[in-house]
């Protein structure tokens, strides 16, 4: 399954923030729905991009400080970090080839 990597409030910065490669990160729960459409489109991103984008799920019931400082309300919602900024925010279940276009902006 690639490089995908489950972030936690405790490694976020330094996994995310401090990355030197561009990364994206799904704020997803196991209830639901969306989410479970958007995951494969998430772990084929994490295999075709391994090494040049850092691909992360984070569970917002088990981490609740960084949705909420990064303003998460609605879920799936994927956000896209370049040099430690967020670059883009895509919310809702959108296809493979939508995320992947955005993500290819950053590159």
């Amino acid at each position: 399954m690639g490089d995908l990597l489950h972030v936690t409030d405790e490694n976020f910065d330094k996994e995310i923030i401090a990355s030197d490669i561009p990364a994206i990160v799904d704020f997803w729960a196991e209830w639901c729905g969306p989410c479970k459409m958007v995951a494969p489109a998430v772990e084929q991103l994490a295999e075709e991009y391994k090494g040049k984008v850092k691909v992360a799920k984070m569970d917002v019931d088990q981490n609740r400080a960084t949705p909420a400082r990064f303003g998460i309300r609605n879920i799936p919602t994927l956000m896209l970090f370049k040099g430690g900024e967020v670059a883009q925010v895509i919310v809702g279940a959108q296809p493979k080839n939508y995320i992947e276009g955005e993500l290819k902006k950053l590159l």
